[in-house]
């Protein structure tokens, strides 16, 4: 009888135990954990130059110690907002990553303020073998025949020169998605210069003909050349048309002719006075 009766009292201590630990679970996992906040991050990828729907967009958890910067907390307010820079899915949103409210999709949105978008035709060289992708930033190199007049050099000679450094590529043919590398071969390439630069470049590509020099994305060093020509390429005066026409020789000035004033000829002379009479003559030896 007391064997049962303890069985008992054991039974539902182990009941009521698990039955505890069963609503205690429930209450915290009901509660939101402290030192949290929500944030708003993407549902999915979504690339660049698309336009933000709620479908988009989610709150999810984050420590309050280590909140990114400028993250949000309210979905509703990115309803129709546009990302200038691809997200994936769960990174949270800043408006750092979004494009100016009012902005249209598209590769407008990705434009700097103050700066133009200009496309160029390249080819599998011109493109660096389709390695220059969105995001990425080459130089241009214009390859022409340099015009006469110069004093240097009268006659004309071809040259290739870095024109435009460390420009931005915004897209290549139609697609602005920065999160691919694998290489593409295109037709077109669209460039984020200044208005200055967009002048030069169009001036280039219809005076000689383009190539794209892909460089480091974190290389600012400035590549100062003097172009090159082919007297530089060959290393000698190979070239005719490159070498500088020699300096013609200026002929020296003609003398002076020394101009001697010419003496009386009595003062070279001893002559003296003869009077013979009435006459008076004079007579020099």
């Amino acid at each position: 009888m007391k064997n049962r009766r303890a069985l008992l009292m054991m039974g539902l201590a182990v009941v009521l135990g698990l039955l505890a630990v069963l609503l205690a679970s429930h209450w915290l996992l009901r509660q939101t954990p402290a030192g949290k906040g929500k944030i708003v991050v993407a549902a999915s990828d979504v690339n660049l130059g698309q336009r933000l729907t709620p479908e988009m967009l989610r709150l999810a958890e984050w420590p309050a110690e280590s909140l990114p910067q400028g993250a949000l907390q309210d979905p509703a307010k990115l309803a129709g907002r546009v990302l200038k820079t691809s997200v994936l899915r769960g990174e949270p949103l800043s408006e750092a990553k979004l494009a100016p409210a009012g902005t249209l999709g598209g590769l407008s949105a990705l434009i700097t303020e103050g700066r133009r978008a200009i496309t160029v035709r390249v080819n599998d060289v011109i493109g660096v073998a389709g390695f220059a992708l969105p995001g990425n930033y080459v130089d241009i190199i214009v390859s022409t025949q340099q015009d006469a007049g110069d004093r240097a050099f009268p006659q004309s000679r071809n040259i290739s020169k870095i024109v435009l450094e460390r420009i931005l590529v915004l897209a290549v043919a139609q697609e602005v998605g920065r999160d691919e590398t694998k290489p593409r071969v295109v037709n077109a390439v669209t460039l984020e210069v200044t208005p200055e630069q967009a002048e030069n470049l169009d001036l280039a590509r219809s005076v000689g003909s383009l190539s794209l020099v892909l460089r480091n994305q974190v290389d600012p060093q400035p590549g100062v050349t003097a172009g090159a020509t082919k007297l530089t390429l060959l290393g000698g005066p190979h070239d005719a048309e490159s070498a500088p026409a020699p300096a013609a020789p200026v002929p020296a000035p003609a003398p002076r002719p020394v101009r001697v004033a010419k003496a009386p000829l009595e003062a070279l002379r001893q002559c003296s006075g003869v009077i013979d009479g009435t006459r008076q003559s004079r007579e020099c030896f």
